[in-house]
């Protein structure tokens, strides 16, 4: 694997995760997944882009590296505190839109234009309101989920829900999927019908 120093990183990526470990945030995201998110987004111009669990910003950072000038992204947590942080990085950005919000409560509530891309590293999204999140991905979109492999710090009966996730997903015929024993273990579907 590519030393991390010589991939593409965003400009403002070191400076979140100083802050992120400056306060103890111990939930970053991976940059492998940072990297595929900005492929994957490279390949969608004009997207319409969702992110579900923005913690501190650093997942964002590689998604809004990946957008051209005509896309949108909409990102949303439910922690005050870290969504303030996020903000001092992102809010000036006129292509984010940075929610404070339960995310179960704002997808089935959402009534706007499907995602070219969403990615899901909170709860909801992931383990609760799956068919609602399915439905408004556009076809040849993208459905996109780390933290897939199993972690030391997950709490007793979480595989249980990845697994049962899974299979939820491969039983779906409207998404092919792939699964990478990779980074945090990547699930990365894309909506066919």
């Amino acid at each position: 694997m590519e030393d991390e120093s010589v991939i593409d990183i965003p400009e403002i990526y070191s400076e979140i995760k100083s802050k992120s470990k400056e306060i103890g945030f111990t939930m970053p995201s991976d940059v492998y997944i940072g990297t595929l998110l900005k492929v994957l987004i490279s390949s969608k111009p004009n997207a319409h882009l969702l992110e579900l669990g923005t913690g501190i910003g650093l997942s964002l950072s590689w998604m809004i590296d990946g957008m051209d000038d005509f896309s949108k992204l909409i990102t949303v947590d439910n922690d005050p505190k870290l969504i303030t942080i996020a903000k001092q990085y992102f809010e000036t950005n006129s292509q984010v839109e940075i929610i404070c919000r339960d995310a179960s409560d704002w997808i089935r509530e959402y009534k706007g234009e499907k995602f070219d891309l969403v990615f899901a590293d909170a709860w909801p999204g992931k383990y609760s309101e799956i068919d609602e999140i399915l439905d408004l991905i556009k076809i040849g979109g993208f459905y996109v989920i780390d933290d897939m492999k199993t972690q030391p710090n997950w709490p007793k009966g979480h595989q249980f829900h990845v697994n049962t996730l899974v299979s939820y997903l491969k039983k779906r015929d409207d998404f092919n999927l792939t699964k990478m024993d990779w980074s945090t273990g990547v699930i990365l579907a894309v909506k066919i019908k």
